[in-house]
């Protein structure tokens, strides 16, 4: 059964290989040569045989089935060749064998044929024929005395190894596939046909011995029987192939697609595998790694950090450098991606490029840190081209670098990181490879992120009002179907993060923190800004990233700047001119270098509370749908800053004195039990002053009320100036206030309490220019004087009133003395008035 190449014709074209052409013009030189050398030894004996011979051997070549896998088919005429090797002259043989070829090549061709190509498959009939009948009428195969059934089966060997690889050589030098595999893959497997051949060789040998040679005639039904079951056979086994390459094909689509749904999170992700794809597939071209490693290299690019699924997604997506702890994590996912994919069973060997994707050259990497030829070559090429795109690529912690400096980089690192050879390829196409990719990507299928669909223009109920001032109209991005999955897929995993974190946070720096962190992953902004109003300015509450320190100095008046005219409008703006805002900080040095701003407004209950500002170093960086998802963030976060605020509020009432800022008697009595507890578990004392203000009332009386709260704001700030940070100071009402003192000598005691009693009297001094008050304390000790929180409080209160009785009593003795001096005073100076009167009398 004789292959031939009729559907091989397409590749003998202008663009095939030189040395593809080279190679078939030097055969049909060969077989030109085979052709004169057999016609020299013509013999006219025996030409009804070799007219019978040919005219069986072109009927039998119409008997041809398309061979499977490759663009050519096959005959039973091959047996006639056989016949005419064996019974007839070399001139004879070779024009069998040739007249066999060209009937096969060209009856009924579906191809256009070219004269290279009907000179070539003569050519190698020729040669194939030629050595087949050497080898049959060798003197060597006669001197070892060899059967007629062993030189056939010699002489098949020959025609076949000889005829196939012919074929084989200028077919694989055209499609520039490496030749012993084309052949192992197509030819090999017709050998089996080759020795049938020489089975019915040697039947119809003995046959003619017996009834003469035109008794051949009968193996044509025997043939065409062959051809039959041939052509059910090879056609099963082509529908069976074409069914495998689909399967395989919907399998690496089925791949590519789920690696995509994976990485959807990152929408960089889909643009990277398409440059690393082209990347590799070309790099292992040139460098010959075969068709496994090829097939094996596309399925690995789009897994080969499926491992990442264990890996924490703040860790993957983490804007700074990692931790120690954080690399290590980082470090499990080429295994988890392998130990994922021996599940799979892929038919040529993903796992390894999959496991040792981040080995480097030298040994260094990881996991297994396996160096040189050890790490598969598969994983040497992806190594090198996922490092130079992601060096080129934008990244959460970094910036793209140019590509050139990136394979400067890539190139500095040969030998260490990667594997010469494949830098060596790398450096010298990257350029070419990187245009070709972006070809790629151009005419693989686009569609828009932003679509707009004009043919409805409200839904029956109608649209919220909102009206937007857009400074710069923003542009309308546009992506591929991964890219709209990715960014529906992050709204929604948002617009849900923030809402169930919104519901478990009261406390406001946490919902500040929490709400930029959310939005970072869905508006990507350089700094954001929480302004929350104070009356008529706007204040910074919370600002984060870029410029933090400026935007953190600001003081807005409402109705100026980006923010103070979202306040007063009620209305948003995108892609303003951050550079308004800093224009209040009366510096003309500060300025920002940030060149796109969108503010929302914040609205609680009733009003705007502030405004949520995102700025960006990038003019025009904002689009309407960042600001869609932001006015969708900012209807929830409005109302949950403004209970925060509300919550901060009541907290600070709740344990805090309004008028002095010192803790209240609430927060006093939780502090003082905790105190206790402290002082008993550590065998420590804690020293409890009540503290009271005699002549407070006068204060009062004299000077109105509102002197008299002022008196008790300045010596509650001296109180707190007075005492050591672990002390406690609070107001229990009125005039009167405690002080804890932990683990403080009596001696101690007693100085602070002069001082304290100086400070009061000093400040009475300042508020109203006379001594108005004093400091009344009542000193009380745990566990001297008191067991618990009852008994030391209330042995320092009696105390104090002990001592505010003396301080009364002294004062009531003070004012008699002075009532009774004035009136000695008065009565001496009416007697010497009325001694002096009498002497002007005498006189």
């Amino acid at each position: 059964m004789e292959p031939s190449e009729d559907g091989i014709a397409p590749l003998y074209s202008l663009a095939m290989p030189v040395r593809a052409k080279i190679y078939a013009y030097l055969s049909i030189a060969i077989g030109l040569v085979a052709l004169a050398l057999a016609l020299s030894q013509w013999q006219s004996q025996d030409v009804l045989k070799f007219v019978f011979y040919l005219f069986f051997v072109a009927l039998s070549s119409q008997m041809k089935v398309r061979m499977p896998g490759v663009n050519g088919t096959m005959s039973v005429n091959f047996l006639f060749t056989l016949l005419a090797v064996t019974s007839l002259d070399p001139a004879q043989s070779v024009l069998v064998a040739i007249t066999g070829a060209l009937t096969q090549l060209l009856w009924k061709s579906k191809s256009k044929l070219r004269r290279i190509h009907v000179m070539f498959n003569a050519s190698s009939s020729a040669i194939s024929c030629g050595l087949a009948y050497l080898v049959f009428h060798s003197t060597a195969l006669r001197s070892l005395n060899s059967t007629f059934t062993l030189m056939v089966f010699w002489t098949s060997v020959t025609f076949f190894i000889f005829n196939t690889t012919m074929v084989a050589i200028v077919a694989a030098m055209s499609i520039e596939k490496p030749i012993w595999k084309f052949w192992k893959d197509n030819y090999f497997w017709t050998a089996p046909q080759y020795l049938f051949g020489a089975l019915l060789t040697w039947l119809v040998h003995v046959i003619e011995n017996a009834a003469g040679w035109e008794i051949s005639v009968l193996v044509l039904p025997v043939l065409f029987l062959v051809e039959r079951s041939y052509r059910l056979y090879l056609g099963r086994l082509e529908q069976e192939q074409t069914h495998v390459t689909q399967m395989a094909d919907l399998h690496l689509r089925t791949i590519k697609s789920l690696a995509l749904a994976i990485n959807a999170k990152d929408v960089t992700t889909h643009g990277h595998l398409r440059r690393v794809q082209v990347f590799t597939e070309e790099i292992g071209k040139e460098l010959n790694v075969g068709e496994d490693i090829m097939q094996a290299l596309q399925a690995a690019v789009l897994l080969h950090d499926i491992g990442k699924l264990a890996v924490p997604e703040y860790i993957i997506s983490k804007p700074g450098k990692l931790t120690l702890e954080e690399f290590e994590k980082m470090k499990i996912h080429p295994v988890v991606g392998a130990e994922i994919l021996e599940s799979v069973k892929f038919p040529y060997p993903v796992v390894p490029i999959v496991r040792h994707h981040h080995e480097k050259w030298d040994g260094t990497g990881y996991p297994d840190g396996i160096k040189g030829e050890e790490i598969p070559i598969g994983a040497r090429i992806l190594t090198a081209v996922d490092c130079l795109d992601a060096m080129a690529s934008d990244r959460q912690y970094r910036r793209a670098i140019p590509l050139d400096e990136a394979m400067e980089i890539i190139v500095s690192e040969s030998g260490k990181m990667f594997d010469p050879k494949v830098v060596e390829v790398l450096r010298r196409r990257y350029k070419q490879l990187e245009a070709l990719s972006a070809e790629t990507s151009i005419t693989e299928n686009q569609q828009s992120i932003e679509v707009k669909v004009e043919k409805i223009v409200a839904p029956a109920t109608g649209l919220e009002s909102n009206e937007v001032l857009a400074l710069v109209e923003p542009k309308q991005g546009k992506g591929d179907f991964i890219s709209s999955i990715a960014a529906a897929r992050q709204e929604i995993q948002t617009l849900f993060e923030v809402t169930t974190d919104l519901g478990n946070s009261l406390s406001l720096d946490d919902t500040f923190s929490l709400l930029a962190t959310r939005i970072k992953t869905v508006v990507p902004h350089d700094c954001i800004a929480f302004y929350l109003t104070n009356n008529d300015r706007l204040m910074p509450q919370f600002v984060q990233g870029l410029d933090s320190k400026l935007f953190a100095s600001l003081e807005i008046p409402v109705g100026q700047g980006l923010s103070g005219w979202v306040v007063e409008n009620h209305r948003p703006i995108i892609n303003g001119n951050p550079s308004v805002e800093p224009g209040y900080l009366n510096d003309s040095k500060k300025f920002s270098t940030l060149r796109a701003a969108l503010s929302i407004p914040l609205h609680g209950m009733n009003q705007v509370i502030g405004v949520m500002s995102l700025y960006h170093t990038e003019n025009d960086a904002f689009s309407r749908d960042h600001l869609r998802i932001l006015l969708a963030i900012g209807s929830k976060c409005g109302i949950a800053i403004e209970n925060s605020l509300k919550f901060k509020f009541e907290q600070k009432t709740a344990s805090t004195d309004s008028l002095t800022g010192l803790p209240n008697a609430r927060s006093l009595f939780l502090h003082l039990d905790s105190e206790l507890h402290r002082a008993e578990s550590a065998g420590e004392s804690l020293t409890v002053l009540v503290l009271d203000l005699d002549g407070f009332k006068g204060v009062n009386d004299r000077f109105g009320h509102l002197e008299g709260n002022k008196l008790l704001q300045m010596i509650a700030q001296g109180l707190k100036i007075h005492l050591r940070p672990n002390d406690y100071v609070a107001r229990m009402g009125g005039d009167e206030f405690v002080i804890l003192l932990p683990n403080v000598p009596a001696s101690v005691v007693q100085t602070r309490i002069d001082q304290l009693g100086e400070m009061v009297v000093e400040q009475g001094r300042i508020l109203t220019g006379e001594e108005v008050v004093a400091l009344s304390v009542g000193q009380s000790t745990y566990p001297a004087d008191g067991s618990n929180a009852e008994e030391v409080l209330a042995d320092a209160d009696r105390r104090m009133y002990a001592m505010k009785e003396t301080h009364h009593k002294m004062s009531k003795s003070l004012v008699a003395l002075h009532a009774s001096t004035t009136k000695n005073e008065v009565q001496m100076q009416t007697e010497a008035k009325d001694h002096k009167s009498k002497l002007g009398n005498i006189d």
